[in-house]
């Protein structure tokens, strides 16, 4: 009766294993369309200062700033407390005139969108989803870009900083299926240390060890009976 419930238990574990290891993880990520950007010099007389661009934008007080780029253009990412959003708040601003660019609009959306992809698809679709899918594991909102290459590839953009996120498919999809099966934490796959693994485990163990006992228990038996 054992063997008969451990059976489909068994099936998943194998061809999640077979999964896992037939998949590369680049694909998985979806690392094979993502565009590679030749990181270009910047010219510091063309980039203002932190200090003038947090005045334009009216900030007191920051938390962090970077310095990056945003389509080839240089950008301040300036982090300052939202007490409202619950989490620090990203403001992105043109590094070349302090103009205040986030949140991402849908226009610049797209331009990121397609500027990251080089798959064989194309941009069918852009939406702003303030509660995105658990799929896509960050907190807040987002801009979810849809192509329709055979993968179906979803791109996730952050509207505050203009970067891409998450990158999800048809081939991430399957292999968080089968990985939400194996840790057996069937809300978002985060939890392999829940209670449900764990007991589920430590019965796994103690069944292997009593057949282990069990084992040696027999070959015992067979080796007094030989040598009677």
């Amino acid at each position: 009766m054992d063997s008969a419930v451990n059976r489909p238990a068994n099936l998943i574990w194998i061809v999640g294993g077979f999964i896992f290891s037939a998949l590369p993880i680049e694909k998985v990520r979806g690392e094979h369309k993502v565009a590679e950007w030749t990181s270009q010099p910047m010219d510091p007389s063309r980039v203002i200062p932190l200090k003038i661009v947090a005045e334009r934008a009216g900030l007191s007080k920051i938390k962090s700033a970077d310095l990056g780029t945003l389509l080839g253009r240089p950008v301040w990412r300036i982090s300052v407390d939202n007490d409202h959003a619950g989490h620090n708040q990203i403001i992105t601003l043109d590094g070349r005139n302090g103009r205040k660019l986030s949140p991402i609009n849908e226009a610049l959306a797209r331009q990121i969108a397609k500027a990251d992809y080089i798959g064989p698809g194309q941009l069918i679709s852009i939406v702003y989803d303030e509660d995105p899918p658990t799929e896509y594991p960050h907190a807040g909102a987002a801009w979810i870009a849809e192509f329709d290459d055979f993968d179906k590839t979803s791109i996730y953009i952050n509207p505050e900083s203009g970067l891409v996120k998450s990158r999800r498919s048809r081939t991430w999809r399957l292999f968080d299926f089968f990985w939400r099966l194996h840790v057996m934490d069937y809300d978002d796959g985060a939890n392999f240390n829940h209670p449900l693994l764990i007991i589920s485990s430590l019965i796994a163990l103690i069944v292997a060890l009593s057949g282990l006992v069990l084992l040696l228990i027999r070959v015992r038996r067979k080796l007094k009976m030989m040598r009677a």
